[in-house]
C-alpha cells in the first residue's frame, strides 16, 4: 500500500510546482521532500515528476496519481474534522481562494463581515487564477474557491465538489475616448477590423472568448498587447493603444475619461463567477458561503 504521508508530499508538489515551495508548505526541507518522492517513485515503479529549470512538472502517472492523493489526504482532513465535531471542538481557520479581479469586488466586503462575525477565527486567502484550484478545494487545503467560466471555454470537471453560479458579469467593449467608434453606444466586432487589441495570452480564458466570438462573428482580430492584468488592460485603452473586453464589475469606480465603455451588439456576453466546494461544507465555510452570495446579490441590485 502506497505510503499516504508521502502521498501528502505529492500533493504539494503538485500544488506549487517546485520542491522547495512544496517543502515550504509542509516546514520540512527540500532535501526531506525529494527524499519522500524518491521513496513514492520506487514504490510506484516509475518517475511522477520531470525536473526542469524552474521547478518540477507532474508526469503522465504522477498527474493521475496526484487526482486520487488530492482526494485521499481529502478524506483524511474530513475525517479530522468530523472527530472534532464530535468533541465539541469547532472549526479554528477557514482558506479561501479567489482570482485578481473577483478579489477586487466580491471578496472583500464578504470577508469583512465574516471577520466581524468571527473574530477569533483564523482566516486565509490565496489568489489562484483559473482554471487553477479545484485540486486544493479536493484536499482540503482551500474550503472555497471563487472562479470563473468565460464564454467559448471550457471548466474543469468538479468531481466529488459542488459548484454553483454566484454571479453573471457582463463583458463590455473598452476603447479610447478618441476612437470615432466610441460616438455608438453599441458595436459590433466587424466595425472594429483593423483595431488593436488588448488580451491576456493564448489559452487564457478572456482571449479564449475573445476569438470564440471572432469566430462566431467571422471576423479576424490582432491581439498586439497581452496582459492578464485588467488594470493594465484599461490603462493600456486610456493611452490609446488598443480596444479591449472587461468585465462589468471592474467598471464600478469613477469613470476615466479616456476611456469609452459600449456594448456589443447581438446576445449578451458574460463571464460567469462560481462558487466551488465540498458537499458537506463545515459551518465556517457554510457562513463565508452566505456572505459572498450576499455580496453578489448586492451588485445585481
Amino acid at each position: 500500500m502506497l505510503d499516504v504521508n508521502r502521498l501528502a508530499v505529492l500533493v504539494q508538489i503538485a500544488h506549487h510546482g517546485s520542491i522547495t515551495a512544496a517543502a515550504t508548505q509542509l516546514s520540512i526541507t527540500p532535501a526531506a521532500v525529494s527524499q519522500q518522492l524518491a521513496k513514492l517513485e520506487r514504490e510506484v515503479g516509475c518517475p511522477l515528476v520531470d525536473r526542469h529549470p524552474r521547478g518540477v512538472r507532474l508526469t503522465t502517472v504522477g498527474t493521475a496519481l496526484a487526482a486520487h492523493a488530492e482526494t485521499i489526504v481529502g478524506q483524511l482532513r474530513a475525517a479530522e474534522q468530523h472527530v472534532q465535531v464530535l468533541l465539541d471542538q469547532q472549526p479554528t481557520h477557514l482558506a479561501v481562494g479567489t482570482f485578481a479581479s473577483a478579489g477586487q469586488t466580491l471578496v472583500p466586503p464578504a470577508l469583512a463581515r465574516f471577520r466581524r462575525e468571527y473574530p477569533d477565527v483564523a482566516l486565509a486567502l490565496r489568489d489562484l487564477e483559473p482554471p487553477d484550484g479545484y485540486g486544493l478545494v479536493t484536499s482540503r487545503e482551500l474550503d472555497l474557491l471563487i472562479t470563473h467560466g468565460y464564454p467559448g471555454g471550457t471548466m474543469p470537471d468538479a468531481q466529488g465538489l459542488r459548484r454553483f453560479l454566484l454571479l453573471t458579469d457582463p463583458l463590455r467593449l473598452a476603447l479610447p475616448a478618441s476612437d470615432p467608434m466610441a460616438t455608438r453606444q453599441r458595436i459590433a466586432l466587424k466595425n472594429l477590423t483593423g483595431h488593436e487589441w488588448i488580451s491576456g495570452g493564448q489559452g487564457i480564458p478572456n482571449r479564449v472568448c475573445l476569438e470564440h466570438l471572432a469566430r462566431q462573428a467571422k471576423v479576424r482580430v490582432h491581439v498586439a498587447y497581452e496582459t492578464a492584468d485588467y488594470q493594465v488592460t484599461l490603462a493600456l485603452v486610456a493611452a490609446g493603444l488598443g480596444v479591449a473586453l472587461v468585465p462589468s464589475s471592474l467598471l464600478d469606480g469613477p469613470p476615466d475619461r479616456r476611456v469609452a465603455v459600449r456594448a456589443l451588439t447581438g446576445e449578451p456576453v458574460t463571464r460567469g463567477i462560481y462558487l466551488a466546494h465540498h458537499k458537506q461544507p463545515n459551518p465556517l465555510a457554510h457562513a463565508m458561503i452566505g456572505f459572498l452570495t450576499r455580496a453578489a446579490g448586492a451588485r445585481t441590485r
